[in-house]
C-alpha cells in the first residue's frame, strides 16, 4: 500500500467526490436517452454495459461502457494531478464503491467491471492493459462476461506485482474481493450452467 502523505481532510474530500462521481448511473442515463426504458427491469436488471447490450442497442451499450470506465479513470487522474498516491488509490476505491453502491439509486448499483478496468488503466496502464486482455481473452473463449470479469479480477493483483507497482497490490485485492462479491449470483449460475452469454437478449 502507498505511504500516507495527504492530510486526512483532503483524503475525506477526495473519497467523497470520487464516490459521487462513481455513483452516476450511466447505464440508466443511456437507456433513457435511447428510449430503452428502465434498464433495471430488463435482462439481469444490472445497470452496466452488458445488460444494456441485451436491449440490442450496441451504441447505448458502448457509451455506457466508455462512461462507466471513464468515471473511474477521471477520479484517479484528477487525484493524481493534485494529490499524492494515497489519495489516488483512495479515489480509485471510492469511485468503484460509488458505482457498486450509488447513493442516487439507494445503494443498488452495478457490478463494477467497466469502472474497475477504467480505474486500472488510469492508475497503472500496464496492469490495465493486462486486465483488459484477460477479460477479452476469456470472453472470446467462453462468451461469458461475468466469468471474464472474475478471471481478470483474480489475476490482476498478481499482475500488478509482476509489472512493477506493488504499492497497488492491496487496492487490487480489495477491488477483486468486491467484484467476486458483486458476482455471487453469476457464480451460482455459472456453476449451474444457467449464465447467459454475451449478446444474448
Amino acid at each position: 500500500m502507498p505511504i500516507f502523505d495527504t492530510a486526512p481532510g483532503l483524503l475525506a474530500i477526495t473519497a467523497a467526490l470520487a464516490y459521487l462521481l462513481g455513483s452516476v448511473p450511466f447505464g440508466i442515463v443511456m437507456a433513457r436517452l435511447f428510449g430503452l426504458g428502465d434498464i433495471r427491469h430488463i435482462g439481469s436488471g444490472n445497470i452496466g454495459a452488458t445488460n444494456v447490450l441485451r436491449t440490442g442497442n450496441k451504441m447505448a451499450a458502448l457509451l455506457t461502457l466508455v462512461l462507466d470506465a471513464g468515471k473511474g479513470a477521471i477520479a484517479v487522474l484528477v487525484a493524481r494531478a493534485f494529490l499524492a498516491e494515497d489519495a489516488v488509490q483512495l479515489a480509485a476505491f471510492a469511485a468503484f464503491l460509488g458505482h457498486c453502491f450509488p447513493i442516487f439509486l439507494r445503494f443498488k448499483g452495478g457490478k463494477g467491471v467497466a469502472t474497475y478496468l477504467g480505474t486500472l488503466m488510469a492508475l497503472f496502464w500496464p496492469a490495465g492493459i493486462a486486465a483488459c486482455a484477460l477479460w477479452a481473452l476469456t470472453a472470446a473463449v467462453t462468451r461469458y462476461s461475468s466469468l471474464s470479469a472474475l478471471v481478470a479480477a483474480a489475476l490482476t493483483p498478481a499482475a500488478i506485482y509482476m509489472l512493477g507497482m506493488p504499492t497497488a497490490g492491496l487496492l487490487t485485492l480489495l477491488l477483486a474481493a468486491l467484484i467476486f462479491n458483486r458476482h455471487e449470483a453469476n457464480i451460482m449460475r455459472l456453476l449451474k450452467g444457467a449464465e447467459p452469454k454475451i449478446g444474448k437478449s
